[in-house]
């Protein structure tokens, strides 16, 4: 099954000053998260970006903030993403069939969200070298579950190259070089 953009919404849970510090390989979380929001802006892809009680664990990264353009960024006290109405309401809001999740921490809040869109039977493509946790060995098993559980694992090329789906055209030139 290919991730295609016109069905697509990126959705980047949690990526939050003080969860940040504490992740294995934060940086090339927040690079490959970056890629992905500028390639979601460039194919027509939605963001939503979500923030995990704000108040205890600060805001989104000014990284990442700096490139999430329009994207609405929705506080939450659950766990998942969809189970948080206001997060629910505006993904089903923009009528997509996929769900492309990055963020932190994967064996929590990535895997809970991805198994909600699971139950209600969206395509769910978790980006493995854009997702984070404190320690491997839960970042390893929360990848183990959600692909035992119909999720697809994929890399950040692979979702841009999918969504581009072509070389040659604008978007592919003015991607390539942060690809490269």
């Amino acid at each position: 099954m290919l991730i295609r953009a016109a069905q697509s919404v990126l959705i980047v849970i949690d990526i939050q000053e003080r969860l940040v510090p504490a992740m294995q390989a934060p940086a090339r979380t927040v690079r490959n998260t970056r890629l992905l929001l500028e390639a979601a802006a460039e194919c027509g892809v939605p963001a939503l970006l979500s923030e995990q009680y704000p108040k205890g664990l600060g805001h989104t990264v000014p990284e990442i903030a700096a490139v999430a353009g329009a994207a609405r960024v929705i506080p939450k006290t659950h766990f998942s993403c969809m189970e948080e109405p206001a997060f629910r309401d505006a993904f089903k809001a923009l009528g997509r069939r996929q769900a492309v999740l990055v963020g932190m921490e994967a064996h929590v809040c990535v895997v809970q969200t991805a198994a909600s869109l699971l139950e209600e039977e969206y395509d769910v493509f978790v980006v493995s070298d854009a997702t984070a946790s404190r320690t491997l060995e839960s970042e390893q098993a929360c990848l183990t579950r959600m692909t035992a559980s119909g999720a697809f694992v994929v890399t950040t090329e692979m979702v841009v190259f999918e969504w581009l789906a072509k070389a040659g055209t604008p978007a592919f030139k003015r991607l390539l070089p942060s690809i490269r």
